[in-house]
């Protein structure tokens, strides 16, 4: 079985050997790699290409957030896990507006890394309960934007949920046209025609969307469950 890649950055040492600590003892994981702050985790990550990068949002020089942003466009094919103290609302939204594919607070860390990573292993999302149920409760509030989802769920054709599936799992607009065969222009206006469909206005409002009318999967607390 081929070695699976990690990459850690947190600034704070302790911490970063921690989870260094825990990802080590399952089989076929390896930590290729740490960084103390955002911009040498893209620097890191540039070099080793690992499968998923662990970020601590709160990091000096490039915080996790800018990091995440980064990482992507040199490696569309890796995988953030953002690790924060915080939880608000907003933390969330920026944390997915960003790109990441997972979202775990460090109280919980203990617990949940593996799971979390195993998750994104498996181009699952992860959130633990407490997050996911912030984000639906968010969502059912209004305050994700989008158009009420019964409605705007009938309204896509097989292609534009198929679409929204890959736009959600962060692929980009260039990687969409690339698995369903079309032109970056015909992806495009796929994705603008979707957004005004759906009255959303951001990446993060979509992978709510996603989430809330079962596109796409989520992991609660190691346990994969439809939304």
């Amino acid at each position: 079985m081929a070695t699976f890649r990690i990459l850690v950055a947190d600034d704070h040492e302790v911490v970063r050997k921690g989870l260094v600590a825990l990802l080590q003892q399952q089989p076929n994981w390896e930590v290729c790699g740490e960084a103390g702050d955002g911009r040498e985790a893209v620097e890191k990550t540039r070099e080793l290409r690992p499968e998923v990068v662990i970020l601590d949002i709160g990091m000096p020089s490039l915080n996790g957030l800018e990091a995440t942003r980064q990482i992507l466009k040199l490696n569309p094919q890796a995988k953030v896990l953002i690790l924060t103290l915080h939880d608000s609302d907003q933390v969330v939204r920026d944390v997915l507006n960003a790109g990441a594919r997972g979202f775990l607070l460090k109280s919980d860390a203990a617990r949940d890394l593996v799971a979390a990573v195993e998750a994104l292993r498996r181009d699952k999302t992860y959130f633990t309960s407490k997050v996911a149920a912030m984000v639906l409760e968010g969502y059912l509030k209004g305050g994700a934007g989008p158009a009420p989802a019964t409605t705007g769920r009938n309204r896509l054709t097989p292609r534009e949920r198929e679409i929204v599936q890959l736009l959600a799992e962060g692929k980009s607009t260039k990687e969409v046209a690339v698995v369903l065969g079309l032109s970056v222009k015909t992806a495009e206006t796929h994705r603008s025609n979707i957004m005004r469909k759906l009255q959303l206005h951001s990446v993060s409002d979509l992978v709510l969307y996603a989430v809330r009318n079962n596109i796409v999967h989520v992991v609660q607390a190691g346990v994969e469950t439809r939304q």
